[in-house]
């Protein structure tokens, strides 16, 4: 027995030596968190704002573009969100206006290159998050997301979660999927995009303004070149 938990310790350890190794190799990239430019705290209890039915995607963060576009194909494994603590009023206040789970998904989508239109191809599963009020958690996917060039995560909220930041500077912004009027409306209609292959437009931009999440994306690797 004892000559078996030995053998399995070492298996274990040969393994995550091997994937430290790959992932080394695969230049793994955390989406939306540059180390120049860490989580914010998130609003809530204080000045308590929250992502309620839509979908979003930061266009800008701490003046970086496109923070959740990848340059090559590959997949998403984990995600990681940072939540705010809303007392109970807030609470109470957000599940009797939008949804009594606070719960959201990731979303890859495709630009269709014309006035912020996106195509939603894939999405994780819903995540519960209301255990882990006050923490930022990292949960690592069923199924992991594959990404192609140029495609953007975005984050997708049915109902609602805290964790969004306002009042930052002026290089952080984020789309929503809602545009004309609703850009400025105090409570738009519904807007997450949940229906795979379906269109939306992309239209509201807010400055001064973060979406609180980041995922791990492991790119294809790239063969060595062959020497002539």
């Amino acid at each position: 027995m004892r000559l078996m938990r030995l053998f399995m310790a070492s298996v274990l350890a040969c393994a995550a030596l091997a994937f430290a190794t790959q992932a080394q190799a695969s230049s793994v990239r955390e989406l939306g968190y540059p180390t120049s430019s860490p989580f914010p705290a998130a609003d809530c209890p204080t000045s308590c704002q929250a992502i309620a039915q839509v979908s979003g995607m930061q266009v800008q963060l701490g003046g970086i573009n496109n923070p959740f576009r990848v340059n090559k194909p590959g997949y998403v494994v984990a995600w990681t969100v940072r939540l705010g603590s809303p007392d109970a009023s807030q609470v109470s206040f957000f599940k009797t206006s939008y949804g009594s789970v606070p719960q959201a998904r990731l979303s890859v989508l495709s630009s269709l290159h014309k006035g912020h239109q996106f195509k939603l191809v894939a999405q994780s599963d819903l995540f519960k998050l209301e255990p882990y009020f006050g923490s930022t958690p990292t949960f690592v996917l069923k199924a992991p997301l594959r990404m192609h060039t140029n495609e953007v995560l975005g984050l997708t909220v049915p109902t609602w979660v805290p964790a969004f930041a306002h009042g930052l500077n002026s290089h952080d912004a984020w789309r929503s999927s809602h545009s004309g009027s609703a850009c400025t409306a105090a409570n738009p209609s519904p807007g997450a995009q949940q229906t795979l292959k379906s269109v939306k437009v992309y239209g509201c931009l807010y400055r001064t303004a973060r979406l609180l999440y980041s995922a791990t994306f492991v790119p294809d690797p790239t063969p060595p070149k062959k020497k002539k």
